[in-house]
């Protein structure tokens, strides 16, 4: 073997890995395939302004018959 790909050695480009898989995909007769954005329908935005900057968390209260039965089998819930 001529060709040794060594763990250490850096990936090719993004345009050179794509269109050698388009070469590849056309010797082997498989059609070319486009993503549109009408086929992605309704994605949620991944852009950081659209995040809300603070979320509340939700708030944990405990009744009397709960805090007096955790004392009573000596759980504390306070």
């Amino acid at each position: 073997m001529s060709y040794e790909r060594l763990a250490y050695d850096d990936q090719d480009t993004t345009l050179k890995m794509a269109s050698d898989c388009t070469a590849c995909a056309s010797q082997m007769g498989i059609p070319v395939r486009t993503i549109t954005t009408d086929a992605l329908g309704n994605v949620p935005s991944i852009e950081y302004e659209d995040f809300p900057r603070e979320i509340r968390k939700p708030e944990i209260t405990v009744s009397d018959a709960a805090a007096h039965l955790a004392s009573r089998l000596h759980l504390h819930l306070d």
